[in-house]
């Protein structure tokens, strides 16, 4: 039996900051917070810290060697958004016996059309032929498919390509519509990738139920916030994302920061600092502002850094894009506890996560402990001082 308690910490509790506590693990799970230290017990030293829930990253692409890279900088689960169950599978039956890679959860195969995104990202790469509707009736069975392949989610690709330099066929809309339908039949949320205003409106009128990037391509007027409010969505902005599309070089920042520099394989920190760049630097003003005007409407904003197991996606890399993508949620006037939510409690609560996301009693011992205070400056997420996985010390 692992038991210990950490002390001295401030401890962020997935909703809020309750000050210094001792909390006490037991094997995988949290057994006591604010109480006496046991006798006997190993004591872990977290002053001048503070002590949050293990990070989830809303939006992923995993691979094994991304989900060790993502635990050791504090991700504890990913949500994957578009997998192969060939290696999403393997994935899953790693991350249920080992502490030492981040745990994950999948949509499978994305909806998309024939010769449509991700295909122009992924010409170089011998992926398999991804499976498509062409009919509204056929639908069903493309979600039955993902089911029987595992998938906790639905995910729908609405993109033309435009926002990356490209021109894809783009998914029909009632056949979106009808995978929507099929999806809640079938008690599986629908995450729309939608970049574009008008991909947007589409998801909406589907019915998704949340997004997996924000648009890019103009700004958020007030009926669009009403559709949103009205729909009950949630957003992953992907600010990460969008940074690189508009040139921001703020992926080439993170790389460059000593506790990012040295940490990261050189191939990964190369791809950080890459960028997209095929859209004016002035629309991400209006993404940032995008994201205040939803966030103040009430829409719940998921952090999720869009990270990929291969370099096609320039200016992200596992783990560290999560810590990068809270510091943009406060730029974009989330507070700083606002932002830890997004990255805890919330994806937990939004995607049925019910054993993590919080320091409580019962809850997995999925913990990050950082020097600082990110509950008033969001960039101490990254002094990280320890990690744990299911109650288990991480190698940093």
């Amino acid at each position: 039996m692992t038991r210990y308690v950490i002390e001295g910490a401030q401890v962020f509790d997935g909703e809020q900051a309750i000050g210094v506590r001792t909390v006490e693990v037991e094997d995988a799970r949290i057994v006591a917070v604010g109480v006496p230290v046991p006798a006997g017990v190993e004591r872990i030293d977290g002053s001048g810290a503070t002590l949050l829930p293990g990070l989830i990253d809303a939006h992923t692409h995993a691979d094994l060697e991304m989900l060790g890279q993502a635990l050791r900088f504090g991700v504890t689960t990913e949500l994957d958004l578009f997998s192969f169950p060939s290696t999403m599978n393997a994935l899953r039956r790693a991350a249920a016996e080992r502490t030492d890679i981040a745990d994950v959860r999948s949509s499978s195969v994305g909806l998309t059309a024939p010769g449509g995104h991700p295909t122009q990202l992924r010409g170089t790469v011998n992926d398999p032929e991804l499976p498509t509707v062409a009919r509204p009736e056929d639908a069903a069975a493309f979600v039955d498919e993902r089911i029987t392949e595992g998938a906790d989610y639905i995910k729908v690709m609405i993109e033309s390509g435009e926002t990356l330099g490209k021109q894809v066929p783009v998914i029909d809309a009632n056949i979106v519509k009808a995978t929507v339908v099929a999806a809640h039949d079938r008690d599986r949320m629908v995450l729309a990738h939608a970049l574009t205003i008008e991909a947007t409106r589409a998801a909406l009128a589907a019915g998704a139920d949340g997004f997996t990037h924000l648009f890019i391509d103009g700004p958020c007027t007030p009926d669009l916030v009403e559709a949103f409010t009205a729909g009950g969505v949630f957003m992953i902005p992907t600010l990460n994302l969008l940074a690189s599309i508009t040139n921001q070089r703020l992926g080439a920042d993170l790389a460059r920061d000593s506790r990012v520099a040295g940490r990261l394989p050189q191939a990964w920190s190369d791809n950080l600092s890459a960028q997209f760049d095929t859209l004016p630097a002035s629309n991400f003003d209006a993404a940032l502002a995008a994201v205040a005007a939803l966030h103040a409407a009430g829409v719940p904003i998921l952090a999720g850094s869009d990270a990929n197991y291969h370099f096609g996606a320039r200016g992200m890399a596992h783990g560290v894009s999560l810590h990068g993508e809270l510091q943009l949620l406060v730029r974009a006037s989330l507070t700083p506890v606002e932002a830890l939510r997004a990255a805890t409690s919330l994806p937990a609560t939004t995607f049925g996560l019910r054993d993590r996301g919080r320091i409580t009693p019962g809850a997995r011992a999925d913990l990050l402990l950082v020097d600082g205070d990110p509950t008033r400056t969001i960039a101490d997420t990254l002094s990280i001082r320890e990690v744990w996985r299911s109650g288990s010390r991480t190698a940093r």
